[in-house]
């Protein structure tokens, strides 16, 4: 008696991830939600009342994050569903935090500028619009590998320019163009450093990972591959000493110094950075009068209260020691003491904890860390060295700078006279900020957009054509790329 087997094949393709569209949508409603609460709240708090403006002010931060959404949602469908809500959530509650600053008469003088919160959501809506247009024209992050050495000369002149306009409370961060008002060239030149490094470190990781010797266990790099990061030592100390911008200085060696290790994964290059910064930092402080004063006050904040009263790094102590745990509630606040224009822009983040307390400033503080955490999981999952590098550089200068920041603000660092990404005032600082989400989500997009399947129409097309004439040449246009995950064929007997 013979036996009969019967064999199906069933051929089982990869499914591609969800691009999780739905899940912006729904945080973005409660990023948008929340900042407009916060608006009311300051009305009720000043007034007593619900503000006239906040159908306004929620009508014009729904359209911006909708219309970011649903550009998103078309040119970069696959990118994190995470960093547009937070990005959004930020700059709406930065606005509100203006606008109740704006509330306060003696720090809304004609001399200081008047109300900020109007220019600031104007700036807001040329960054979306910027941020769109990143999306729509930057097909793929790696167009940017081209201009590598482009990106470096054009950073190079937006670090130098400064130099050439007065100072601005010490420190020469601005640029005055005639109509457009002052700009802060730093805060793009952070990117277009990123991508010059990105570039520069993908060609030259193998000579600069290799190591002469081992001293005190630790492999030292060769004489001449120290070459690159004395340059950009040498240029960070030419800045602090020009502009007298420590912040700036911490920040652009810092972010070679990051990217550096990453593409080497030599702990070397990290103790060689801090060595130089410490050293470079050290001297100029002991030399620079901008910067002594604030080493000093950064040291004792309380000195000479009795004879020129508090100093602004005194009211910014103070209103965090006032606001506790949970806050005086928005718009109960005295930060208007602090003074000055930059109780709107440097030390936003006191009027964060005395009004929304310790828990607010860790809330705010938690946010900025996984937008951080985003970024290097995008680095993670990117397909290409240069899209890794790209990723992680721009997730490092915005780490970075929120520890610059924030550190000089609680009193852990020296202040410095940079401004919170998203929350603070200044137009130059959005723009730029969405520019580098922007980009962010261009490299997400790439690394989680699914293979095309081997059973693609255009691919079947080909192999009909192969079939029927074997001598013909194949499309040299690619299909799918070697990444593509090959059917799987499950035998059931």
């Amino acid at each position: 008696m013979s036996s009969i087997s019967i064999s199906t094949t069933t051929t089982v393709t990869p499914v591609g991830a969800p691009n999780r569209r739905n899940t912006e949508l729904a945080l973005l409603v409660f990023a948008v939600l929340v900042p407009v609460l916060a608006y009311a709240n300051v009305g009720l708090a000043k007034d007593g009342s619900v503000p006239g403006g906040m159908f306004g002010y929620g009508l014009g931060l729904s359209l911006l994050a909708g219309t970011a959404h649903l550009m998103v949602r078309k040119f970069a469908p696959y990118s994190d569903p995470l960093i547009l809500p937070i990005t959004t959530l930020l700059n709406g509650l930065g606005l509100v935090l203006i606008y109740r600053l704006d509330l306060e008469p003696s720090i809304t003088t004609r001399a200081l500028g008047g109300p900020k919160a109007p220019g600031q959501l104007m700036w807001s809506a040329l960054a979306v619009a910027l941020f769109i247009g990143i999306l729509v024209f930057l097909k793929d992050h790696r167009i940017l590998q081209r201009y590598t050495y482009i990106s470096g000369v054009v950073a190079l002149v937006l670090l130098i320019a400064p130099v050439f306009f007065p100072a601005i409370n010490g420190s020469k961060l601005w640029i005055v163009i005639p109509g457009v008002g002052s700009l802060q060239p730093g805060e793009f030149a952070k990117i277009i450093l990123a991508v010059f490094f990105a570039g520069y470190l993908m060609v030259k990781r193998d000579a600069l990972a290799l190591a002469s010797r081992r001293f005190m266990g630790l492999y030292l790099p060769r004489g001449r591959d120290l070459g690159p990061i004395l340059v950009i030592w040498a240029l960070s100390m030419m800045i602090l000493v020009l502009e007298d911008d420590l912040g700036s200085t911490l920040l652009y060696f810092g972010l070679f110094v990051v990217m550096l290790y990453i593409a080497t994964e030599r702990i070397s290059w990290v103790v060689v950075g801090l060595l130089l910064a410490s050293g470079g930092a050290t001297a100029v402080g002991l030399t620079s009068p901008h910067v002594k004063v604030r080493i000093h006050n950064w040291l004792d904040p309380f000195a000479g209260i009795a004879q020129h009263g508090a100093s602004e790094a005194a009211q910014v102590a103070w209103s965090f020691g006032s606001g506790g745990v949970l806050g005086e509630g928005l718009g109960q606040g005295f930060s208007r003491l602090i003074g000055g224009i930059g109780v709107k822009s440097d030390y936003i983040l006191a009027t964060v904890g005395e009004e929304l307390g310790l828990a607010g400033l860790m809330a705010v503080l938690l946010l900025y860390m996984l937008l951080i955490e985003r970024g290097i999981r995008i680095a993670l999952a990117a397909r290409d060295p240069f899209g890794k590098l790209l990723a992680i550089g721009l997730a490092s200068a915005m780490m970075l700078q929120v520890f610059v920041v924030a550190g000089g603000v609680t009193g852990l660092i020296p202040l410095t006279g940079m401004t919170m990404p998203f929350l603070a005032q200044g137009g130059s600082s959005v723009v730029a900020n969405w520019a580098l989400v922007a980009i962010l989500l261009r490299i997400s997009d790439t690394a989680r957009r699914p293979p095309v399947s081997h059973h693609h129409p255009q691919r079947k097309r080909f192999a009909l054509l192969r079939r029927l004439n074997p001598s013909a040449t194949p499309s040299p246009t690619p299909i799918a790329s070697s990444t593509d995950a090959e059917p799987t064929q499950v035998v059931r007997l």
